[in-house]
């Protein structure tokens, strides 16, 4: 939404004009890949018609209905699987290991939300109090109707999957606005379920620029699910705003890392050069920066050093990572690396000239200042900055600071405290001695606070996300303690108010 497609296609050598068409390039050689029509707002507001249709069907299927259709799409997308790796790999340069992953992780949060969402939506019965007890309670959740999903671009099937997969299993219908630069991936995504549905648009792909995406914003479905720059994510809010259309969004900044005293620094290493250096750095479950306990801070750098130093970005198989996907990121990477070392930063692995468009080779940062954009800047890049603490304390009040982490992973053997120590984090994600381990988990909710905490996606929650709670209230027999009436008998109320006092006015 922040940056429109006509804006990549024209900065693009080579790229189409035409205001009616967007194309998706392979960012590793700069061939076409695919060109979709840009739909205007008409032709948005026809698919969220007809996506209202579809949904009353949908929701009508009941969970069993709708678990059964969701496991069937399951198994298609993994027959076609190879399809979908293969175009991943072309829209964005990934590895194919990385794509594969990609997929593998898509297709267990689709297969739990399939198996789950009756267990979670599904309706309860609730207990009732001592005035209440002669009623019936149950509490449940419905559909929403339709709801709206912005893709991203550095995740493209994950990231959108977590909201289209746990919004048709909660009973809603999708129209899905996947990310110009991967719009094949969306459509693919989209195909799939009119292979198994054709008669029954209960997801749907419109494909175009940054004015589709407004359009879908505006055409009054029942929630947006967004994912992208907070700059993004600010215009959407903007958009829905007028019509209080709530909003989910998923930041595409990093996370950070806490390093303690007693931690397995080669473990921690590893997991630290992995987690900012996967997929180019291009992932919202990534680490940003590290913050190591000043005992072990030089021996961490140099594990550190030691592994980033021999990743290789590249197009062949045997690259550890591909191309910068968005080409504007490279110039942001580009800034903050400039202002980290203008501000007393030191490089310790690759620098400016590790900047080869359309690759970042590997760049390690040590002593950075916290005001640096390097850390207050949204982390997209193969850059990872490691700076020493003195104690747990100010590794928290550091993080607490920046106070846009998506998750922080902490490293230690005492493993007995840390939940206590998590509890301080200003975030929604904590690992303990892992990075990102929670993205394989689907049960784990994926949320957070501040900036980033709009919603959830993923386990119950995410569920819950797309659904509206409905409470039931029944009587089940006629009581002479009837709250409900204007008709008090004096005795029976004080008979009501001395029990009352005997409940709630003892200790214990």
């Amino acid at each position: 939404m922040a940056e429109s497609a006509q804006s990549q296609v024209a900065a693009h050598p080579g790229g189409s004009s035409r205001p009616n068409v967007v194309t998706s390039y392979d960012p590793r050689t700069g061939e076409i890949v695919g060109s979709y029509a840009v739909q205007n707002a008409s032709a948005v507001r026809l698919a969220v018609s007809e996506a209202r249709s579809a949904e009353i069907w949908w929701a009508e299927l009941g969970f069993s209905g709708r678990k059964r259709w969701l496991l069937e799409w399951k198994r298609d997308i993994t027959r076609r699987a190879s399809e979908l790796v293969d175009l991943l790999c072309e829209e964005t340069g990934k590895p194919e290991a990385d794509a594969a992953i990609e997929v593998m992780l898509t297709i267990e949060n689709l297969d739990w939300a399939a198996r789950n969402a009756a267990r979670t939506l599904g309706r309860r019965k609730l207990g009732a109090t001592w005035l209440s007890r002669h009623q019936s309670a149950t509490v449940g959740y419905l559909p929403l109707g339709v709801i709206g999903v912005l893709g991203s671009w550095n995740n493209p099937v994950f990231t959108p999957m977590g909201s289209i997969s746990y919004a048709m299993a909660a009973g809603n219908a999708v129209v899905f606005k996947p990310h110009e630069l991967t719009t094949g991936v969306g459509v693919w995504l989209a195909d799939s379920w009119r292979r198994l549905a054709p008669n029954h648009p209960v997801l749907q792909a419109i494909t175009g620029d940054a004015s589709t995406g407004a359009a879908l914003c505006t055409a009054r479905v029942d929630k947006i699910a967004y994912a992208g720059p907070d700059a993004g994510a600010r215009e959407v809010i903007e958009l829905c705003a007028p019509t209080m259309t709530p909003v989910v969004v998923e930041r595409s900044g990093k996370g950070s890392m806490v390093v303690h005293v007693d931690a397995e620094l080669e473990d921690a290493a590893q997991a630290a050069v992995f987690g900012a250096m996967s997929n180019a750095g291009q992932n919202a479950t990534g680490i940003q920066r590290a913050y190591v306990a000043e005992s072990v801070y030089d021996r961490f750098l140099e594990l550190v050093t030691e592994r980033a130093g021999a990743l290789r970005p590249g197009a062949d198989k045997r690259a550890t990572y591909g191309p910068m996907i968005m080409e504007s990121q490279i110039a942001v990477v580009g800034k903050q690396i400039r202002d980290a070392l203008a501000r007393g930063g030191r490089t310790v692995v690759g620098g400016m000239d590790s900047i080869r468009d359309p690759y970042i080779e590997p760049i390690v940062l040590a002593e950075v200042p916290e005001d640096s954009l390097a850390i207050t800047g949204e982390g997209i890049g193969p850059v990872l900055v490691v700076n020493k603490v003195t104690s747990m304390d100010e590794a928290a009040e550091r993080i607490n600071a920046v106070g846009a982490d998506v998750a922080v992973a902490v490293f230690t053997r005492d493993v007995q405290e840390i939940e206590t120590f998590a509890e301080r984090l200003r975030v929604g994600v904590v690992t303990i001695n892992s990075s990102a381990a929670y993205a394989g988990i689907p049960a784990l909710p994926f949320g957070g606070v501040g900036e980033y905490g709009r919603g959830h996606s993923h386990g119950a929650q995410g569920l819950q996300e797309f659904s509206r709670t409905l409470a039931v209230a029944r009587r089940r027999y006629r009581t002479r303690l009837n709250l409900s009436t204007f008709e008090h008998r004096p005795g029976l109320l004080r008979l009501l108010r001395a029990g009352f006092r005997l409940r709630h006015g003892r200790r214990g």
